[in-house]
């Protein structure tokens, strides 16, 4: 069994952590992560107050493990962050806040609620800033990523964030999805990784059997990075790209952006 210092920190068996990814999670899954000895999270983007005190407690019914909330910090509702602190989850997850934002409140918030704070960054700065506000794990995600990512590759970001924070530890995230990316991720010198895509394709995963099917045929060259499905939905994340599969749409729009 490997273990690193962060499953002391977390109280955790493996060093391996759930991605929030919205309305990618659920219950079921958070509580499959935990109870199989890792983090699992629930992402609360959009969730109402009502939704994260039902989703938290059907978790606490699947499993005595620990689990995070996670929220990204650039359009959280201020209502249901207070809900999920009021429920003093082991572990807050935060990602993605605009560059005017006030880390260190946030995470002085999650602190009085006795939690473990995680933040995610792309980027050496972010990384830094997040340290210096009191985040207790520093996720490192590179551009290799399933979701929304920055700029970076993994290969040069992680062992440039860890010595930039350390000894905060460092989870890695970005193109990591079994034992041989564990093992590259602590020889960069992160503590574990944090994976999404990988557990999107699981039975407990919420998403349909054809969204499973595409990760699992999927070897990653029929994907892109744009802002284009950002754009038609109408919100931008700052600083990001998501990546998506290759489709009609998206080459339609590609380089015309500014039309879209």
């Amino acid at each position: 069994m490997i273990r690193t210092p962060v499953c002391d920190l977390l109280k955790i068996e493996h060093p391996i952590a759930l991605g929030g990814m919205g309305s990618a999670t659920s219950p079921e899954l958070v509580s499959a992560v935990s109870n199989a000895g890792g983090l699992g999270a629930l992402g609360c983007h959009y969730l109402s107050p009502e939704q994260i005190r039902d989703r938290a407690a059907t978790i606490r019914r699947q499993t005595n493990k620990p689990f995070g909330l996670n929220f990204l910090l650039f359009d959280t509702l201020a209502d249901s962050l207070a809900a999920a602190l009021e429920l003093r989850p082991a572990v807050m997850q935060f990602a993605w806040a605009r560059p005017e934002q006030d880390l260190k409140t946030y995470f002085d918030r999650a602190h009085q609620a006795g939690c473990i704070v995680t933040h995610m960054a792309g980027a050496v700065p972010e990384a830094i800033r997040a340290a210096k506000a009191g985040a207790d794990i520093i996720v490192a995600q590179g551009t290799e990523g399933g979701g929304h990512v920055g700029w970076m590759a993994s290969l040069p970001l992680i062992p440039m964030v860890v010595d930039a924070v350390a000894p905060t530890p460092v989870l890695a995230a970005g193109g990591f999805a079994d034992g041989r990316g564990l093992a590259a991720a602590l020889s960069l010198g992160a503590d574990g990784v944090l994976l999404g895509t990988r557990f999107l394709a699981t039975v407990e995963s919420p998403l349909h059997a054809n969204f499973k099917r595409a990760i699992v045929e999927s070897d990653g060259h029929d994907t892109q990075l744009s802002v284009i499905p950002d754009i038609a939905a109408g919100l931008v994340w700052p600083g990001a790209m998501t990546r998506s599969r290759r489709n009609r749409f998206i080459e339609r729009w590609s380089g015309r952006e500014w039309a879209l």
